[in-house]
C-alpha cells in the first residue's frame, strides 16, 4: 500500500509542481466537456482547477461529476503541474475525488442576486469571490496596523466595551440596564481608557468594535464598526498628525506589495493607490470652507462637513487631505483649545481622495483640569461619570494627542467599495440585525 499524499493548501501548491497532494476543499464550480471534466475548488486559501480525463482516472471518481453540487465539500487527490493560465499558476489532474457532503440547492448561483438578498445570505456570500478577496484585505491591513504601531513602541490596551462615559455624542448611545448601577452604554470609543493607559505606558492603543446609534443611512456609516484610536503622551497636535500620515502611508504600501492580486480582482485602480505619497494636503478648517464654497457648497462656518463636502474638497487632489484647526462648536468636549484662537480646537480631520470621505479624526487633548471641567458641562454631561478622566489632569498632567482611524472606511477606500457593508464581515444597519 503506498503513501499517502501529502495535504497541502491550495495557496502552496506551488512549491509542490510534479508531487502528488490532497486538497481537502468545496466545489467552487464545474464544467465538462465530454471526454473531459473541470471541478474548481476552493479550500479558502485559493482556489484551483482539477482536471479529469475520462479512462484516465477510476470510474468511480470520473461518475462524481454527475454527483458534484455548487458548495459541496470534498477531498480530491492529483498531481500538481504548471499552467500559467490558471490562478495561482498551477492545476490538478485529478486521480481521486470523494465527496464528503453533497449540498443541496445553493442559495447564491453564478446569476446576478440583489445587495439585500445577498445581505440576507452573508453567511454564505462570504464564499464568494468578491467577499474573499475584501476581508483578505481587512484582515492585512489588521496586521499591518499592529504591526506598524508595535514597531513604534506602541503597546495595546484593550478597552471596556461598557461604560457610563459619553465620548462622542450623547444622542448616538445605545443603551442598557446594568445590574443595580444604572444604565451603561455600548463604547461609541475607547479614547478615554486609552488615555489613561497612556499616561502609564507612554504610546498604546486600543483597537475593536465601536457603536453608534445614529440613524443614518448613508454608504459612509454602520452602527457596529471598528476603530484604532492611539494615544501618545508628549505628543502635540502636530506630532499627532505626522503619525497619521506614516500610518496610512504605510497601510497603502502594505496593501500594494501584499495584496495586489485582492486589488486586482476586485478591479481596483491601483494607480491611484500608488498616488498616495507624502507630504498630503494640510488645509486650515477656513482654508476648507473657502475651497468648499468656490466649488458651490453652501456651508456655513461651525458646520461639520458631510459626505458631500468631503467629496468635493477632495476632487483635487489625488492623495489623503488633512484639514486642522475646527471650530469649537463642531467638535468633541475633551479637544485642547488653539492657543491663537478661542473659538478653536487642535485637531485634524483625514479626508480619503475619490470620495471616500473621512478615515481618520484625531486632536490633542485638553490636559488643564479645570478647563476640561468647563467643557464637560458646556455639554450638559455628568461630571461625576468623568470623575477617573478628570484625575487624570490631577496627577502628572501633561500634552497628549490621539486620533481614531475607521477600520471600514479605510478598507472601502483601499477596496474601492461603494459601501461600508461589504468592508465588514457581519455589517449592522439600522435596519439590519442578521445574520
Amino acid at each position: 500500500m503506498g503513501e499517502a499524499p501529502k495535504r497541502v493548501a491550495i495557496a502552496d501548491l506551488g512549491r509542490h509542481v510534479g508531487e502528488t497532494v490532497e486538497i481537502r476543499g468545496w466545489l467552487y464550480n464545474r464544467r465538462s466537456s465530454g471526454k473531459i471534466s473541470f471541478l474548481i475548488v476552493r479550500d479558502g486559501t485559493g482556489v484551483v482547477q482539477g482536471v479529469m480525463v475520462r479512462g484516465e482516472v477510476p470510474d468511480a471518481a470520473w461518475e462524481t461529476y454527475d454527483v458534484l453540487t455548487q458548495e459541496s465539500s470534498l477531498i480530491v487527490e492529483g498531481t500538481v503541474r504548471e499552467d500559467a493560465r490558471s490562478p495561482g499558476g498551477v492545476e490538478l489532474t485529478l486521480h481521486a475525488v470523494t465527496p464528503v457532503q453533497i449540498s443541496t440547492d445553493y442559495p447564491i448561483g453564478p446569476k446576478e442576486h440583489g445587495s439585500a438578498f445577498l445581505l440576507d445570505h452573508r453567511h454564505l456570500w462570504l464564499r464568494s469571490k468578491r467577499p474573499w478577496h475584501v476581508l483578505r484585505v481587512r484582515d492585512g491591513l489588521i496586521f499591518a496596523i499592529r504591526e506598524f504601531l508595535h514597531g513604534r513602541g506602541f503597546l495595546c490596551l484593550d478597552s471596556p466595551i461598557l461604560t457610563q462615559a459619553v465620548g462622542e455624542e450623547a444622542g448616538t448611545l445605545f443603551e442598557t440596564e446594568y445590574f443595580d448601577l444604572g444604565t451603561a452604554s455600548l463604547a461609541q470609543t475607547g479614547q478615554l481608557y486609552v488615555e489613561a493607559g497612556c499616561m502609564a505606558f507612554g504610546k498604546v492603543y486600543c483597537f475593536g468594535p465601536t457603536f453608534r446609534a445614529e440613524k443614518s443611512k448613508t454608504r459612509r456609516h454602520l452602527t457596529e464598526f471598528w476603530m484604532l484610536e492611539p494615544e501618545m503622551a508628549w505628543y502635540d497636535w502636530e506630532d499627532n498628525i505626522s503619525l497619521q500620515e506614516e500610518l496610512v502611508v504605510h497601510l497603502i504600501e502594505y496593501a500594494l506589495a501584499n495584496h495586489g492580486d485582492d486589488l486586482e480582482a476586485l478591479e481596483r485602480d491601483l494607480a491611484s493607490l500608488e498616488a498616495v505619497k507624502p507630504p498630503f494636503p494640510r488645509l486650515s478648517y477656513d482654508e476648507a470652507v473657502d475651497v468648499l464654497r468656490s466649488a458651490g457648497s453652501g456651508i456655513e462656518w461651525g458646520q461639520d462637513f458631510g459626505g458631500e463636502d468631503q467629496t468635493l474638497l477632495t476632487a483635487e487632489f489625488d492623495r489623503p487631505v488633512f484639514v486642522h484647526s475646527f471650530p469649537r462648536v463642531a467638535k468633541a468636549f475633551y479637544m485642547k483649545q488653539h492657543p491663537d484662537r478661542s473659538d478653536l480646537v487642535l485637531c485634524n480631520d483625514l479626508f480619503a481622495p475619490e470620495g471616500f470621505g473621512e478615515i481618520i479624526g484625531g486632536s490633542q487633548r485638553e490636559d488643564d483640569h479645570d478647563r476640561l471641567i468647563e467643557c464637560i458641562r458646556e455639554e450638559s454631561l455628568p461630571l461625576a461619570a468623568y470623575d477617573w478622566y478628570l484625575e487624570l489632569r490631577k496627577f502628572g498632567s501633561v500634552p497628549h494627542s490621539g486620533f481614531g482611524l475607521g477600520l471600514e472606511r479605510t478598507v472601502a477606500w483601499i477596496c474601492g467599495l461603494p459601501h461600508l457593508r461589504e468592508a465588514i464581515p457581519f455589517p449592522r444597519l439600522i435596519n439590519r440585525l442578521s445574520p
